[in-house]
């Protein structure tokens, strides 16, 4: 193997794919973005000639056949967090996924319960 493809080749994991290739450039899917926690969920509508995307683009459908929060989507494929977004991004445009569940902001001037913060708290003092 010649130098130049050594460094494209990691032993482990395989051929490294840049994620700007997965996402032909784009940092950021056209249109409203996806919160981490944002749970998003195939909307059913038949794919049919329309994705005629990537495999990554069909493995996030596939994986959107249930609804799954964003972030967890991106560690259960793999993916770094912002070639998620535009993947979705690109579904949502087709009609093919849509957010079902948006994260509420908190309330302003509102704490958490005591015992979430005390939880936290233990947690802290645990490391």
């Amino acid at each position: 193997m010649t130098p130049s493809a050594e460094r494209w080749l990691d032993r482990d994991a395989g051929p490294v794919v840049r994620p700007y290739a997965m996402t032909r450039g784009r940092t950021r899917p056209d249109g409203a973005g996806f919160e981490l926690i944002a749970v998003v969920a195939a909307t059913g509508v038949p794919a049919g000639d329309r994705l005629r995307y990537s495999p990554d683009h069909a493995r996030v459908l596939r994986r959107c056949a249930a609804p799954v929060p964003v972030v967890d989507l991106a560690s259960d494929l793999g993916l770094p967090i912002g070639v998620v977004r535009v993947l979705l991004g690109d579904l949502r445009d087709e009609g093919l996924v849509a957010v079902v569940a948006e994260a509420q902001p908190a309330a302003a001037g509102r704490r958490p319960p005591n015992g979430v913060l005390r939880e936290v708290l233990n947690g802290l003092r645990a490391l």
